[in-house]
């Protein structure tokens, strides 16, 4: 894996709690739907939940599959079906495959209603915990699953503060958990990634950090992206200079004339997060391999 090492220790009590919730109430759970963000699929995967979910059936809900880059998505989907998971992507805010995870879910669960069958006991609503980083897009996900808007969806990562059951249909119903992390951020690549989709809160990382990283990471994977956007063709290593051409080709100036980088940041930061720029996958397989 990736040998940039760093240690970030954001860890908010109520993720703790939750972690803590999810293992209290894991017996009561037949699916597991673990959300990740199609542009970061490695980068959001919760790197502990193993510890609390222990074995129970898992599908992938690979959500923002409108706003990735289907290419390099797709290998990290491959990777996380041969390692045995059920994977579905999904547009949650055109015409999201609701019919499709549905469907999923009822496969996974054919065996172990089977097993009841078999007992003569009948089979019974299956009970899904939902779990995800901030700002995955758990909530958007269960107000398709539930068809109107039943939770509290904000921008802020860590809206959810509590577990919530919430009933989807006569078939199916959800646990809701509040966005979690893990307590210590140790890989560079995934911090930045993280912060570069504001699933941790902007103080974690300093923000000019995050978008010089955004930049380069940009020129790196994608400079035909820089390119339409801002009209960048090259990236030297001031990132100052970089932020005063992009403010001075978007208007950003304060009295005097001066740039005002306070509002250039925020349109970069704010471009990635509205899906603005699409078509992007920060996380590469090649990065993570050993």
């Amino acid at each position: 894996m990736n040998e940039n090492k760093i240690n970030i220790n954001w860890y908010p009590g109520h993720m703790a709690k939750t972690k803590r919730l999810i293992s209290e109430n894991i017996s009561y759970i037949d699916v597991v739907y673990e959300v990740l963000d199609a542009r970061i699929p490695y980068s959001s995967k919760i790197k502990d939940i193993d510890n609390y979910i222990k074995d129970k059936p898992r599908i992938i809900v690979m959500t923002k599959i409108d706003l990735c880059d289907m290419v390099e998505t797709n290998k990290w989907i491959k990777y996380y079906e041969d390692l045995g998971y059920k994977v579905i992507g999904m547009n949650l805010e055109h015409k999201p495959d609701i019919k499709g995870l549905i469907n999923l879910t009822e496969s996974v669960m054919e065996e172990a209603n089977s097993r009841r069958e078999a007992k003569g006991m009948l089979k019974r609503k299956t009970r899904v915990l939902i779990v995800g980083i901030p700002n995955a897009g758990k909530s958007t996900l269960i107000n398709r699953l539930v068809g109107k808007k039943t939770t509290n969806v904000g921008n802020k990562p860590g809206v959810t503060k509590s577990l919530d059951w919430i009933r989807i249909n006569e078939k199916l119903e959800l646990l809701d958990t509040p966005g979690i992390l893990w307590p210590k951020l140790e890989d560079e690549k995934v911090a930045f990634n993280l912060a570069s989709l504001t699933a941790i809160k902007e103080e974690v990382l300093p923000i000019y950090a995050v978008v010089e990283y955004i930049i380069n990471t940009l020129f790196t994977l994608y400079p035909q992206v820089l390119k339409e956007r801002y009209g960048l063709e090259e990236v030297n290593d001031d990132i100052i200079e970089v932020l005063d051409y992009i403010g001075k080709r978007r208007g950003c100036l304060i009295k005097g004339g001066e740039i005002d980088y306070d509002k250039v940041v925020s349109i970069i930061i704010n471009e990635i997060k509205d899906g603005t720029i699409k078509n992007i996958t920060f996380d590469r397989i090649e990065d993570y391999e050993k």
